[in-house]
Order: C-alpha cells, then structure tokens, then sequence
C-alpha cells in the first residue's frame, strides 16, 4: 500500500509539473492571433511559391489592388491548398497511429505466452499515458518555438523559444508555448501539428516496453511513459524538429543543413533505442537467460504469426510515416518517399535473411522480420534525400548490421533483449542519421533549416553535412542515454523496476494486470 501511495503521488507530481510553466509563460504570449475554427487559415498568400509557375507576392498584391474578385479566389484556392495539405497530415497521422498495433503485436509474439497480457497492457497504455504527457508539457517544450508550419498555413502562434546565446548566436533548447494545447494555442493547425507529432513520440515512448518486457513492474512503466513523453523525448525533438541548436549548425557554422532528420531515425527511433539500452542495464536479464558461464539460452517468442504480422502493419503505417513527413499532400516527392521506404524494408529483410543463412544454416524468420524493420528505421531519415539505388544499399546495410548487433548485444554486452529493439532502433536509427550525411544526392531540401540549396551528402560533394548528422548521433547518445540512466537508477530506489522473481517465474499476467492473455493454457498445464 505504501509503495502504490508513492507511485500515485510521483505521477501527480510528473503530471503536475507542467502547471506552473504554463502559468509562468502566460504572460510571453505571442503577437498572432489563433483560429480555432479553421476558417481563416490559408489565403492567397498561401498561393505564393506553392509550385512552379505559382505567382510571385507582388503579382497577388498587384491582383488584390486591381481585381478584388480575383483576389478573394485566390483566398479561396489557398485556402483549399493549405486543406489538402492538412487532410494529408492527419490522414498518415492516423498511419502512424495505427502503427501501435503493429508494436502491440510483434512485441506480444515475440516474448512467452506468460506475459502476453502484462506485454499488450504496456502498448496499450503507452498509448494514452504518452499522449497526456505530452499534451501536458512535452508538445510545448518541442513545438513551442517553432515558429510556424508554412505547409499548413499556420501555427505562428508557436512563437517562443527559449535560448542562450553562444558567441552572437541564439540557440534554442525548448519551447515555452502550448501547454495543455490552451490559450494562443487553441488553434486548428497547432491542434493537427500536435497529432501528426504525438504519434511520431508515442513510437519511441514504446520501444522500451519490448527490450524491457517480461520482468518490468507495470507502475514503474507508468511513471517512465510520463516522463519520456513529457521531458525527454520532446526536448531532443525540440533540437532538431522544433527550432533548436541541432537545427541550426548549417546557419551558423557551416555544417551543411544542420542535423536533418526528416523523418526521425535518430528523433524518434535512436532515442527509443538509447532508451531501451539504459533500461536494460538499469532492469538486468530475464531469469534463465544467461546460464553461470555466461553464454545466453534463447527463450523463444510463443507466437512467430503474430510478430510477422505486427511486422507487416509496421511497415504499413510507416508510409505515413515517411512520406507524411512532407506535411504537405501537394509536395509530389511523397511518391519517392514511399518508394524510397519500401525499398530499403525489402533490401533489409533480403539481406538479414542472406546474412543468417549464410553464417547460421538457415534463414531465421524473426531476424528477417527485425531486417525489414531496420531497413526502415535506417531510410526514415534519408527517404526524401536519397534516390532508389541508394535506398536499396542502406536498406542491405541496415539488415546486416541488424543481425551483427543483434548478437552483439546478447553475447558481448550481455543485455537481454527480448525483440531487438536496441539494435533495430538504436543502432540502425544512428545508422539512418548517418546515411543523410553521405547518401543525399542534393536534389531536394532546399532552404531547409534556413540554407540555401538541397540537402548534399560526402558521396555528393559535402562532407560538411556528414559532420552535422555525426554530431547529432552523438548528442543523442549522451543526453538520453545518460538522462534515462540516472532517472532509471533513481525510479529503482522508489518504485522497483523489477518484479518479484516467483512472479517472473510464473508470468506476469495475473500478478501485474489482472488478467491471463490464454487462461486455456494456464487450465490445461494445472490439469496435466
């Protein structure tokens, strides 16, 4: 009773912890007025640029002086355009969304009948616990500077960041607008720009539940999904995604486009998979994994169709993923995006199952499956910079150094991974990160991040764009790996991470929530 008193009262305080800052930023409310409804958002100054052969400003203000009819078509035609652009959003929002079944299933098959309840309750509520984080403090911190979406017309409000200055430079760490998603930020496109983004953090908020599932206690889960969501995830995002310093190392130093991410190899998956690697640590092996010599004992996944086909709704959703990462419907290199996507998913798989056959005898089904997925997370960052044969290569790369990780991980650093997700996100959402810095052929990005030109890797001329995306890596490392660490060793000492060994041993689907994934088979063992 007073363990459970602690717990409730430490996600009291993780939930609560946003109000104050809400109140202290009350105050810095930014100049533009937000649109609840929608209607005014995109206008004929949302014509302006949207494609070749668009008009230039001065032609539509020459227009509005001569042909007032004419100018409120224009209105009319950007307003539509910023809508298309918005219904693009949210529908691969709703993809990405739909992806958390995708997890919910490969990581259940993936672990012992015994905990598939304990495993389907974690992604369930990752879910909602992440969203509310979220929506408490984490959208704020990320999105809150900002400054604006241009492809969906708005979200001006987001307006303030907060900085320090380095040598002249301002370099922004967090923003300091939207929390609960009230006062200026009660505004259609922030509330879109919100869903579009809370997905992409539930996605890394996730991927620890599968490296640490079968031995992890539920309220301890609790209060990591608050904390992920609400502090750690969205200030990295906020560095590269929302205005911050990693964003700007092209304007002020040089370093090609800054850390370009389009969309999250390292924002969304490292992160997840640093995450994992210091719960790992922190949480230790599931009983049985490591006999006394040290030499691990495999402890199959009790459904192999169930994790191929959380693989498969994987994949699915990760066009939206991908190729909503455009954020506008009307940017016709989606259709390279997609291609781009589920070339490197099958390059990753091929060359997972090639690798296992050739060295192991036979093609492991679940490396192949852990292969698409790391030809994914590797091209998520590169998709949109990359042609096809380039998307191919980092596709096989990724599959290989998968499984090399994979073995890695379980034999040299002897940390017990259930699904691999330490090494298909982790190591390969670097790997992605990488692949922007030598693969981007310069086609596309220009003025990203505030710099001329499109997005240029090592192979294609700028080996400074190379150094942008390895000091990315790095402050990845660092900050979440550390942070999560610290937090994980702490949150042991008030709510054990671990549950009781007689509970591990039995499973943890009575003992953590209440229910047994297929009481058929409890019956039938206490019959036998």
């Amino acid at each position: 009773m007073k363990k459970s008193i602690i717990t409730c009262l430490l996600a009291l305080f993780l939930t609560t912890l946003a109000l104050p800052l809400a109140s202290a930023m009350a105050d810095d409310a930014p100049a533009p007025t937000p649109d609840p409804s929608g209607a005014s958002i995109g206008t004929a100054a949302d014509v302006v640029g949207a494609t070749a052969g668009a008009p230039t400003k001065e032609e539509m203000e020459s227009l509005a002086a001569t042909e007032p009819l004419a100018a409120k078509l224009a209105d009319v035609v950007g307003h539509n355009r910023i809508a298309i652009n918005m219904v693009w959003t949210l529908i691969c929002g709703f993809l990405v969304m739909f992806m958390q079944a995708g997890f919910a299933l490969a990581e259940t098959g993936f672990t012992r009948a015994k905990n598939a309840g304990h495993t389907m309750a974690m992604n369930m509520m990752v879910y909602g616990i992440g969203m509310l984080g979220y929506w408490i403090c984490g959208f704020a911190l990320q999105m809150g500077g900002v400054g604006g979406v241009a492809s969906l017309g708005g979200a001006q409000v987001l307006a303030n960041e907060f900085t320090i200055n380095i040598g002249g430079n301002d370099f922004g760490l967090f923003g300091t607008t939207g929390f609960f998603l009230s006062g200026v930020s009660y505004d259609a496109v922030v509330f879109s720009v919100f869903l579009f983004q809370m997905v992409f953090m539930d996605t890394t908020a996730t991927i620890p539940t599968g490296t640490m599932a079968e031995r992890w206690t539920f309220k301890s889960f609790v209060i990591y999904g608050f904390f992920i969501s609400m502090f750690v995830y969205p200030l990295y995002a906020n560095w590269v995604w929302g205005g911050g310093w990693l964003s700007t190392l092209g304007k002020f130093y040089g370093l090609g486009h800054g850390v370009v991410d389009f969309a999250g190899s390292s924002v969304v998956h490292m992160t997840g998979g640093v995450a994992a690697l210091a719960g790992g640590i922190v949480l230790g092996p599931r009983l049985g994994k490591y006999r006394e010599d040290g030499t691990p004992v495999a402890l199959p996944g009790h459904h192999i169709p169930m994790a191929i086909a959380g693989c498969f709704i994987l994949a699915f959703g990760w066009f939206g993923f991908n190729a909503g990462s455009t954020l506008a419907g009307g940017d016709l290199r989606i259709g390279v995006i997609a291609v781009n996507t589920m070339l490197a998913s099958a390059a990753g798989a091929m060359s997972a199952m090639m690798y296992m056959w050739a060295f192991y005898g036979k093609p492991d089904i679940s490396m192949i499956a852990n292969g698409l997925l790391a030809g994914l997370v590797a091209i998520t960052a590169p998709c949109a910079f990359v042609n096809s044969v380039s998307a191919v290569i980092i596709g096989a790369i990724a599959g290989v150094l998968l499984c090399v990780s994979v073995f890695f991980v379980e034999r040299k650093l002897k940390i017990d991974d259930p699904v691999g997700a330490i090494s298909v996100h982790g190591v390969n959402g670097a790997f992605g990160l990488l692949c922007v810095g030598l693969f981007a052929d310069g086609v596309y990005g220009d003025a990203l991040n505030g710099v001329a030109g499109g997005v240029t890797g090592l192979f294609y001329g700028d080996a400074s764009q190379l150094m942008a995306q390895i000091v990315g890596i790095i402050t990845n490392v660092v900050f979440v790996f550390i942070v999560m660490y610290v937090f994980f060793k702490v949150l042991d000492r008030i709510v054990p991470l671990r549950v009781k060994p007689e509970y591990e041993l039995e499973g943890l689907d009575q003992h953590e929530v209440a229910v047994s994934a297929y009481p058929e088979f409890v019956l039938q063992k206490t019959h036998r």
